[in-house]
């Protein structure tokens, strides 16, 4: 018999996860599905709890945000078996968004209720497993200013503020890349590698991703002054950074290595990751992870 256990992360979105969990038990005990609910209550805790569950339940669903969504994965990954479910709950909710799910709570419970499967890509970073999208450069300076920024203001605003800062802080520099073998030098803004093809909370840095196909796609965003940020950086909500060939280059590939870029900040998904290693190296899993779809489109 078909069960379920739901991860959720009362704390996400706002605690906007909390008035999902009525809708959980309402759609379970209509459809006389076997199910249990976890909440999590400190960090990095719903890994242990998926890892923990994988060989008691047929389903694993998050219900949260990326950084619930990529704990629960990583449970199922280290035991490599298991289905990942997602209810995005979150504020960003980029992972969902890549992989074409509805966010729609109740309709993306009713994709795990249909229990349609793929199995995606999951890339690794010097050892560290990603399932969306790693990137280098002005965002992820900008993800480290927010942080400290949040401890004194909350909101948009502290996004806001922390962009206006990495302007004014951050300084390019010329980098070394090799793509599939070959080697390509670019003074950057900013590197995203990817499966999927938003993050940041709904920019399409890399809007021809396809989360299954086996292939990294490649965002370089060029050396630019500053005053062109404001005005390029918009164009990324909805993709159309590609116009921009002068300042944008895309690649698609199975392995990448950026060159002599230890000591620097890489946005893993959404959380922070200091490099000590000399290069950078992205490179895919042999195991693929099976994942909960369905036919709605975001």
């Amino acid at each position: 018999m078909r069960n379920i256990l739901f991860i959720v992360n009362p704390i996400a979105g706002g605690g906007r996860t909390k008035e999902i969990v009525p809708i959980i038990t309402e759609r379970m005990t209509e459809n006389n599905i076997e199910y249990k609910i976890i909440y999590t209550k400190r960090p990095k805790e719903a890994i242990n709890i998926s890892e923990e569950n994988v060989d008691k339940f047929s389903v694993i669903v998050a219900v949260g945000g990326d950084g619930t969504i990529n704990e629960v994965a990583k449970g199922i990954i280290n035991k490599k078996k298991g289905i990942l479910g997602i209810i995005p709950g979150g504020t960003g909710n980029d992972m969902s968004k890549s992989l074409g799910l509805s966010q729609n709570p109740i309709e993306a419970l009713d994709a795990i209720i249909e229990n349609t499967t793929k199995n995606i890509d999951i890339g690794i970073v010097n050892g560290t497993l990603f399932l969306n999208i790693a990137s280098i450069g002005f965002d992820a300076e900008t993800v480290k200013n927010t942080e400290v920024i949040k401890k004194r203001i909350k909101g948009k605003i502290a996004y806001i503020l922390s962009v206006l800062i990495t302007l004014f802080t951050y300084r390019r520099r010329d980098i070394s890349l090799i793509i599939d073998g070959k080697e390509y030098q670019r003074n950057f803004l900013l590197i995203a590698v990817g499966n999927g093809s938003y993050y940041g909370g709904g920019m399409k840095i890399l809007p021809m991703a396809e989360i299954d196909d086996g292939y990294f796609h490649v965002c370089i965003i060029k050396d630019i002054k500053n005053c062109m940020v404001p005005f390029l950086f918009p164009s990324i909500f909805k993709g159309n950074h590609l116009r921009y060939s002068k300042y944008v280059d895309i690649f698609k590939a199975n392995k990448v290595i950026i060159k002599n870029e230890s000591n620097v900040i890489i946005n893993l998904d959404g959380e922070l990751m200091n490099n000590d290693k000399k290069d950078i190296v992205f490179d895919f899993m042999d195991y693929k992870l099976e994942v909960i779809t369905n036919g709605f489109k975001y």
